[in-house]
């Protein structure tokens, strides 16, 4: 227990740090597994002692048509019937729990783009049995490739296939966010989930428990699980009516979306569609990550660029020409040339949370989960990811409940667990953000030459690509959140029974 204390008290710390300062000023150890920063001793002549590699083998997911069931069956609501409240409700009703999801939206088909689902997440989902509902719109990329800001010279070289299936047991996809909203909606439907469209929660008793729908009705059950996103009204009345919404980051992205047609007429560009893969150009204070979705008929591009204003003075109406803006001078051949085929794009504001005191609400009846919790920049693509993560967690640990007198003590476990989990992945995508964004010049030239044996297809033991990172990837993506939930709840069990 207090280890896991300090271990959020670090990870809190080194979120504050790279949230208040600019640059890469902010820097430091990190509180995760990570050789990610080595490079940065080396540019002061502080050589790190060398270690050997340190790897994680997964097995591939089980294929359970009967997971094991929860010997406690609960009424379970959920609020929102987004990628984290999918997933939760899919993993509950696994185990046998009733649930009803409330969503406000009169219809499913989240906004956005394209979103990636890393191996930690893929293999929970594939044991759930998503991937036949899928049908074929999730693409797997063959390697991610970091390239050089001025001209597309490729510095970094992660290879997913095969190599994250043989490492993690299991796929690195690329998807339309609609079309994984809507598989997961139709899976959750399936094995018996209820899903009200159009039924907004405005009011949260954590005590009975119950929520208040916008029609003035109310709905009772045994646990009350919020997954209603960035902007959470939960959470207020989880931390007993002190709120702590995210802080701006720095940094906004555009989002767009460009026809695969209009490329392939163009050689410059139309090689970016015939490879599966991920294309991230870095440069000064900005990124620009591609990769193709919809069974390849739109390439996907979130370009960053750094934003300390108010949304609310965005003009949308030079929203392209601003985009353009921000990347003049920028591997003109290639990536210039796909940024003047976008044709509408989207403005958004990058944000971060920091780690909560807690998840769960005094009573033990209420908990958030998901953006609600854990919000985070989009810079290790793993925000939906430990959504599922959450949801997975929670299944797992109250299928291991004897009696309803243990579901508060096995919140506060899987708060523990969830709460370190997460926050470091908040923290680790923040650190991306950091060395992705060098200004050229001694730190930015070590980078580039402490990842080029990825390139050369050498042997390495360390990379600033966190990707790639042999340490930083086992700890990402080699994580097993229902193991993990469990291995803690075991402990504690037996912890007591020595009492």
């Amino acid at each position: 227990m207090a280890d896991n204390n300090e271990a959020i008290k670090k990870c809190r710390n080194n979120i504050e740090a790279l949230l208040s300062q600019k640059g890469h000023a902010g820097l430091r150890e990190t509180s995760y597994p990570s050789r990610s920063l080595n490079f940065l001793q080396r540019v002061n002549k502080r050589w790190p002692q060398r270690r050997p590699p340190f790897q994680a083998h997964c097995q591939p997911p089980p294929q359970e048509d009967l997971p094991l069931q929860a010997k406690v069956k609960l009424n379970i609501v959920v609020a929102g019937a987004g990628l984290g409240g999918l997933a939760t409700a899919i993993a509950l009703r696994r185990r046998g729990h009733a649930v009803t999801v409330f969503e406000k939206a009169p219809e499913l088909g989240e906004v956005g783009a394209g979103i990636q689902v890393p191996p930690n997440s893929s293999r929970l989902l594939l044991k759930w049995g998503l991937g036949p509902y899928l049908g074929g719109k999730a693409i797997e990329p063959h390697a991610i490739r970091m390239r050089r800001w001025q001209n597309g010279e490729v510095l970094s070289l992660t290879k997913l296939l095969p190599d994250f299936r043989d490492r993690f047991g299991a796929p690195y996809y690329v998807v339309h966010r609609a079309n994984l909203q809507l598989a997961m909606h139709k899976l959750a439907l399936d094995l018996g989930v209820e899903v009200k469209v159009s039924s907004g929660v405005n009011r949260y008793d954590a005590e009975t428990p119950s929520v208040g729908l916008e029609d003035g009705s109310v709905y009772q059950a045994d646990l009350v699980v919020a997954a209603d996103g960035i902007k959470s009204e939960a959470r207020k009345v989880v931390l007993d009516g002190e709120d702590q919404p995210p802080k701006k980051a720095g940094f906004a992205a555009y989002r767009a979306m460009v026809d695969a047609e209009m490329m392939r007429g163009d050689p410059d560009v139309s090689w970016l569609l015939e490879s599966p893969g991920q294309n991230l150009w870095l440069g000064d204070q900005r990124h620009v990550m591609t990769y193709t979705i919809a069974g390849g008929k739109s390439f996907n591009m979130v370009l960053s660029h750094p934003e300390d204003s108010d949304p609310a003075t965005w003009n949308q109406a030079t929203v392209i020409e601003d985009m353009k803006r921000h990347f003049e001078g920028w591997d003109p051949r290639r990536l210039v040339k796909v940024i003047s085929m976008i044709r509408t794009t989207l403005k958004w504001p990058l944000l971060s949370g920091k780690c909560l005191r807690k998840w769960v609400s005094t009573s033990g009846k209420l908990l958030i989960l998901g953006d609600a919790a854990h919000p985070m920049v989009p810079y290790m693509s793993e925000g939906a990811a430990m959504a599922v993560e959450d949801g997975a967690a929670l299944a797992e640990i109250l299928s291991l409940l004897d009696s309803k007198s243990q579901l508060h003590s096995a919140l506060q476990i899987f708060e523990r667990v969830r709460l370190l989990r997460a926050g470091q992945m908040q923290e680790a995508s923040l650190v991306n953000g950091k060395l992705w964004h060098f200004a050229d010049g001694p730190e930015q030239r070590a980078r580039d030459e402490a990842m080029r044996p990825e390139v050369e297809e050498r042997e390495f033991e360390e990379s600033p690509n966190q990707w790639s990172d042999p340490v930083t990837a086992a700890w990402a993506y080699g994580y097993d959140a229902e193991e993990e939930v469990r291995k803690a709840f075991i402990e504690n069990q037996s912890r007591n029974a020595k009492l």
